[in-house]
């Protein structure tokens, strides 16, 4: 297979690429140069923001499938699919749950109500930025031959968000750790390369439309993922349970200043309990949260403990601080 990562430098689009060069596909990646592109492929240099001169590079060649992981203008991804689809078989979206019409309610499906947008859309809110990158992507390749890869939280090696390397970080640190319950609270997340190649199966095998994919409900829970963070960093953190109601009374934000905890509630049911049968019965598989947990600790420690940060993200997690003063309101 000959894929074009569009992107391919960084989280998302480099667990594609990996998996891909494991595959032993051909794979060509287009990027603007900021960051070195794995070894074994071929690089092509451009910026999509800056209109149809900045896709110059794509105007020759042929490729079976293209991924694209775009999250800013839908026009950006328009363009690239106008001009790749004559030469291209199928395109493979990488979008997010996102695009469900808020509150999305519990155990949603793939058909629940979606927000608006347009391929034609410039810089709009996230929601609607990704699901302008599901029309643009459609609009140019045809439904037949797109596959929208509707994700949830994404965690694992290479990620430049900030949660899990930031709990990593911190329980890194040992002592007492504030750790936001119950520790039974089930979480849903995708590690990168699970993603990866579940979406490089599905492109293989031809399949089209959109599909959830986060982990099964039940996959694993808040505790599972920091008890896995003590056991991979090897400190002596010593994890402080407080229950929903009083993490919240003390001030502490769940997703920003706690990351990837959400209380039970419209927020906890709109993330963490998506319907992912259709992906399942795709062949979704999903690593353990000990396996995600312990790779993206190696791969931090290989960075020197401080993982990239996106410029277009803010920074999460409890500052010191912060941490302090939410203790003290917990009366620790």
């Amino acid at each position: 297979m000959r894929l074009l990562m569009l992107g391919g430098t960084e989280f998302v689009g480099r667990a594609v690429v990996e998996a891909a060069l494991d595959r032993g596909w051909e794979v060509t990646v287009f990027h603007r140069g900021r960051h070195a592109p794995p070894a074994g492929v071929t690089s092509l240099i451009g910026d999509r923001t800056t209109g149809p001169e900045g896709l110059a590079a794509l105007a020759t060649g042929s490729w079976d499938v293209v991924v694209d992981t775009w999250s800013a203008a839908p026009s950006a991804v328009r363009d690239a699919a106008r001009l790749l689809a004559d030469r291209v078989g199928r395109f493979a979206y990488v979008s997010s749950r996102s695009v469900y019409a808020w509150p999305a309610a519990a155990g949603l499906a793939e058909d629940g109500p979606l927000v608006e947008g347009s391929p034609d859309d410039g810089e709009v809110p996230y929601a609607e930025a990704k699901r302008g990158g599901e029309l643009a992507a459609t609009a140019a390749f045809g439904a037949d031959r797109t596959l929208s890869v509707r994700a949830g939280l994404i965690i694992g090696p290479y990620e430049n968000v900030g949660r899990l390397p930031w709990w990593l970080g911190r329980i890194a640190q040992g002592g007492p750790v504030l750790a936001p319950g119950p520790a039974t609270l089930p979480i849903q997340y995708i590690d990168a390369r699970d993603l990866a190649e579940w979406t490089l199966d599905a492109v293989a095998a031809g399949l089209s439309g959109p599909y959830n994919l986060v982990s099964p409900p039940g996959h694993a829970t808040m505790g599972e993922l920091l008890d896995a963070c003590v056991r991979a960093t090897g400190s002596d953190a010593e994890l402080r349970w407080a229950e929903p109601e009083a993490v919240l009374a003390a001030g502490a934000a769940p997703w920003s200043e706690l990351p990837v905890w959400l209380p039970p509630g419209e927020m906890f049911d709109a993330m963490y309990t998506a319907d992912v049968s259709r992906a399942v019965a795709a062949g979704l598989r999903c690593r353990s949260a000990a396996e995600t947990v312990a790779d993206t600790w190696t791969w931090l420690e290989s960075l020197g403990g401080t993982a990239p940060q996106r410029p277009d993200r803010p920074q999460v997690g409890l500052s010191p601080e912060r941490e302090a003063e939410v203790v003290a309101a917990l009366g620790g």
